[in-house]
């Protein structure tokens, strides 16, 4: 049985929706994170060692990375929906967002996360004003900046097109709608009127909405 281990505010959100946009038959088990650490819970470490989610089992496969199991489930169950054909140059151009969205925008947004939790992190008088500085710094020295020149790449990359490969969805979308999410949340898309219409799209799909709904509450800090 196809299988999802997804954890709530996470990555497999994405997968969820792709499964939804898929129509095939498959199971979800859910986990939630602890209220206190925002971690995941250790019983996901009995499904793969790094106790991460996404992982999706189908028979004796267990597969983790949002790229792979994207790749696995459009090639398996997708008959040719959600990527452009293999060989293709739509195809490389496929690929090279399902990398870009975690390999370069995704840590960009978690350093953002970061720093701003370091800022906010209580600690003793004398020592707060200098990790807020340090904190605050780095967010507006170097994970700002690039953060809004990976955002006005992506906004430039949509022109005129509804999404990011041959202007039809795919899951390169899939893949980038969660950093693109994150992003709305830490940072806004101001200036990027194109990035927030792609999200309102993709989100305003019944495939994503019964994705919200089977997976429980979903939102990015």
């Amino acid at each position: 049985m196809l299988t999802l281990h997804h954890l709530n505010n996470s990555r497999s959100q994405r997968v969820l929706w792709l499964l939804e946009e898929l129509g095939v038959p498959y199971e979800i088990r859910r986990y939630q994170r602890d209220p206190a650490t925002m971690l995941a819970p250790a019983e996901l470490k009995a499904v793969h060692p790094l106790g991460k989610s996404p992982v999706v089992t189908d028979g004796a496969l267990t597969l983790a990375e949002s790229g792979l199991i994207i790749e696995y489930l459009i090639e398996r169950y997708g008959k040719g929906r959600f990527a452009p054909a293999p060989g293709s140059d739509a195809r490389l151009d496929f690929r090279y967002w399902l990398h870009y969205a975690e390999g370069s925008l995704m840590p960009l947004l978690l350093l953002k996360l970061a720093f701003r939790r370091v800022a906010q992190t209580p600690a003793p008088f004398y020592i707060r004003p200098v990790l807020k500085k340090v904190a605050n710094g780095a967010q507006q020295g170097f994970v700002d900046p690039q953060l809004k020149l990976h955002l006005d790449y992506l906004e430039a990359r949509l022109g005129s097109s509804d999404w990011f490969v041959d202007n039809t969805l795919s899951g390169a979308d899939m893949q980038l709608s969660f950093p693109l999410e994150a992003a709305a949340a830490r940072a806004g898309f101001a200036g990027h009127p194109r990035l927030a219409a792609f999200l309102a799209r993709a989100q305003a799909r019944p495939a994503y909405q019964r994705a919200l709904e089977k997976g429980g509450p979903y939102r990015l800090a």
